[in-house]
Parts: C-alpha cells; structure tokens; sequence
C-alpha cells in the first residue's frame, strides 16, 4: 500500500491521461445520433476513489444506487455528489458525501490528488475524482435512500483484461447503447464511473506493468 499510495501521490501532480482514458469507456449511441442541450452551464460534482488494505490487497469501495426515474438510477457509482454551497472546495464535497452515503470519515490528509474532471453530459454535470489513501478497511454504513448496496473493488483485478468487456444496453426505455464495461464482482460498471476509472487504469498500469 505504501508503494502505491507513494507513486500516486507524485503521479498526480503530473500530466493526467485525461479525455483520452476517458473516450475509451464511453456508451456509443447504436443507430439515431443525438445530442443533449443544456441552457443552464453545467452543475459541479465530486466523487472518492478512497484507497485501503485488506489482507495484502488493495481495495476501493463502489455502490449501486436504488432503481428511480433518474438518469442514474440502479446505476453502479463511486461515493460522491453534488457540490453544496457549504462546501469550500470540490475535495470537501468528495469527504461529505463519502460520509453521508457510505458512512467513511475521510480527513484532508488521507487526500493525495485528483484525477481529470469529467464533463457527464447526461446529467449535465462536471466531476471532479479525489483520490484518498487509508491506512485500513474502514467500516461502511450506507445511506438506504441513497445506496442499494456497497461492494469493493480490487486494484490489481481493475487493471486486468478480461475486467474490461462491452454489451448493448437499453437506457430512458428506448436508446440503445454500445457500452464498454468493467466487470467487477459481477456487476456492469459503466458510463461516467467506467470513464473515470479507465483514466485510474491508465495510472494504474504505469505502476504494476
């Protein structure tokens, strides 16, 4: 862990892989083109990719959101949301909602950077990944409205090959996507989530590889 945590921490400081990472997960319309327009600029966000140990692995925790209307809905996510107004700075947004919806308590040391922001045109949102290291497997208390489930991820099975699929997905009833995924614990991982963490990938294999 400390190995890892070390390289990321310098890593991050330097040119990011970026939009480039990030094209490689996008969905792909199948058929009809379309494109989403917005008169309002968009909202800011933050997600957490919160690093720990596990008996000699190194895991991050994801989570499914409850089946609603939204958007996202029964999507797979990282910890994260909307910046409030209370928030000081997009790394304080991460923390807050890493806590109120998984129940992890993250302090600003534990925060060693940030990946690329990702611009989520679905929900006309700009994201900001913070990137934090723990010194141990924290305890998980997910919010019910928010959260379905909390299932880890393991770094090392991320950066495998056969982690990275594609299927066609139906999304808003009637738009059909070709969609990489990531295959983790048996779950689909896609769209946004899935674009951030290729860029992750892309980090991720400059130290294993």
């Amino acid at each position: 862990m400390n190995d890892l945590g070390s390289f990321l921490q310098e890593r991050l400081q330097k040119p990011l892989p970026g939009d480039v990472a990030h094209q490689q997960m996008m969905a792909q319309p199948i058929g009809q083109r379309f494109k989403m327009q917005y008169e309002k600029p968009p909202k800011k966000g933050a997600v957490m990719i919160a690093l720990y140990p596990d008996e000699g692995k190194i895991y991050f925790p994801l989570m499914q959101r409850p089946p609603y209307q939204g958007i996202h809905g029964g999507q797979v996510s990282l910890p994260g949301g909307k910046m409030e107004d209370s928030d000081d700075s997009l790394i304080e947004t991460a923390i807050r909602e890493t806590f109120e919806e998984i129940g992890v308590k993250i302090s600003d040391n534990q925060v060693i950077g940030s990946l690329s922001d990702l611009n989520v045109t679905a929900s006309n949102f700009i994201v900001k990944p913070v990137v934090s290291i723990l010194h141990r497997k924290p305890d998980f208390i997910k919010d019910p409205r928010e959260v379905e489930q909390i299932f880890k991820a393991e770094v090392q099975h991320l950066i495998h090959p056969q982690t990275l699929q594609e299927k066609e997905l139906t999304v808003a009833q009637e738009v059909r996507l070709k969609a990489p995924f990531f295959d983790i614990e048996e779950k689909v991982v896609w769209g946004a989530t899935a674009m951030i963490l290729s860029e992750f990938v892309e980090i991720l294999k400059e130290h294993y590889t």
